[in-house]
């Protein structure tokens, strides 16, 4: 079984439930463990969200992952920030409207919920996780970049301002502005996604970007000397080399049917790495079933054990073009040029023509490192939202009665005489 995929996707899915994603501790027998310490109160720094915006959040993380693993190759690792997404889709559903604005919020799962509430909410993220815990580097940015002379909205981009802290920039959109756009994305992931984009498009007119950077060390590191080489089992039966952390700690821990899990904290205990181990099925097949009332019964099952860990050391390094997978969420019309609607964004007609995500993780001994830079690239529709017809050459006409469709004149122009 391929459980590479399982362990990436572990981690994001700890940046997301943060705070939530602690159970409660149930009283154990004294023979048993003694439970995982709970964080200090003084070092505690929860980072506080309406539920209706939790849901939202843990509902599309789920929904996107599912979408996205049916568009990748079977055995494919994958490693995604759905957190970054959820920001940068929120920050666009800004500048929609009609059914475009309705899209977008139904594939976050928020449609019930007002601007203010999700905005304000999305704010307090950018403004509470950095300070969850101070063992742990958490940083947010949000950033707008629009050609010179593109007529932005006023609005938009003081909403953006207010809520989102967004870094806003004029630029020529030409070849050589590529690198203030990388070394931006660059600058707010440590230096661990130097590159998002390996040209500019010359037809793009605005991009929306949000970076998100995560490192912690382990509540409990591994010791190099205990890591060792270990053979590990693909989905396909093919086995490769591993270099295998070993550990015995006591952690949370839950056993079903279908798979093992437990959670390894960085930090205070606020970050934590939720890892799923497949029993019978592949991993692929253990989230198509998870959803967020799965995720919320597995965090109360945790119980404090003591559990001999082995993990494998990686790093790893992706970039991923999301169209397709939120076309199949709902998104439709923001991808649309002759249906896009973005007046919130500007006048000039425009639509979503990209729409990517770059990410890296690196996992070893000492804990996590990982970044994420979701990067969306919006465009002028080609030419008006109607049909041209333009009499630029000979030309037909008829002139008729309604009711009784009689035709009184025919004719057909093909030198236009001018009106005097």
């Amino acid at each position: 079984m391929n459980q590479w995929r399982l362990f990436y996707v572990a981690v994001c899915a700890a940046l997301l439930m943060g705070s939530c994603s602690k159970a409660p501790l149930e009283k154990i027998p004294d023979d048993q463990e003694k439970p995982v310490p709970a964080p200090k109160a003084e070092d505690e720094n929860p980072a506080l969200i309406s539920a209706a915006v939790h849901q939202s959040i843990s509902g599309f993380s789920f929904s996107f992952y599912k979408a996205l693993q049916k568009q990748q190759p079977a055995g494919a690792n994958i490693f995604v920030s759905p957190l970054s997404l959820h920001i940068a889709l929120s920050m666009l559903a800004n500048g929609a409207s009609g059914t475009t604005r309705e899209e977008i919020l139904k594939a976050l799962q928020a449609e019930g919920l007002s601007d203010s509430t999700l905005n304000k909410d999305c704010l307090s993220l950018l403004e509470e996780l950095p300070k969850a815990d101070p063992a742990v580097t958490l940083q947010l940015a949000n950033a707008v970049f629009y050609k010179n002379g593109f007529p932005v909205e006023a609005g938009f981009l003081k909403t953006l301002s207010d809520y989102y802290r967004t870094e806003t920039k004029g630029l020529a959109f030409e070849p050589a502005d590529l690198p203030v756009i990388n070394k931006w994305a660059s600058d707010h992931t440590n230096g661990k996604i130097p590159t998002v984009l390996e040209e500019l498009d010359s037809k793009l007119v605005l991009l929306l970007l949000n970076a998100l950077y995560f490192k912690g060390d382990w509540t409990t590191k591994f010791d190099k000397r205990t890591t060792v080489g270990a053979t590990f089992v693909k989905e396909d039966g093919s086995r490769m080399q591993t270099a295998m952390m070993r550990q015995t700690d006591t952690v949370l821990y839950a056993s079903t049917n279908d798979f093992q899990s437990i959670q390894k904290p960085y930090g205070n205990g606020q970050f934590t790495m939720t890892i799923l181990l497949p029993k019978t099925s592949a991993v692929a097949n253990l989230f198509n079933q998870m959803d967020t009332q799965k995720w919320n019964a597995l965090l109360k099952s945790f119980k404090p054990t003591k559990v001999d860990i082995g993990l494998p050391r990686f790093k790893l390094q992706q970039a991923f073009k999301l169209i397709p997978v939120l076309e199949a969420m709902g998104i439709k019309n923001a991808f649309n040029p002759w249906a896009a609607n973005f007046s919130a964004l500007s006048h000039v007609p425009t639509f979503v023509s990209l729409f990517q995500q770059n990410t890296f993780v690196a996992v070893d001994e000492d804990g996590t490192e990982a970044a994420a830079v979701t990067n969306i690239g919006v465009a002028p529709t080609s030419g008006p939202l109607y049909p041209q017809f333009i009499c630029n050459r000979p030309f037909g006409i008829i002139i008729s009665e309604s009711t009784s469709k009689s035709i009184l004149f025919m004719g057909s122009i093909y030198q236009p005489v001018a009106i005097p």
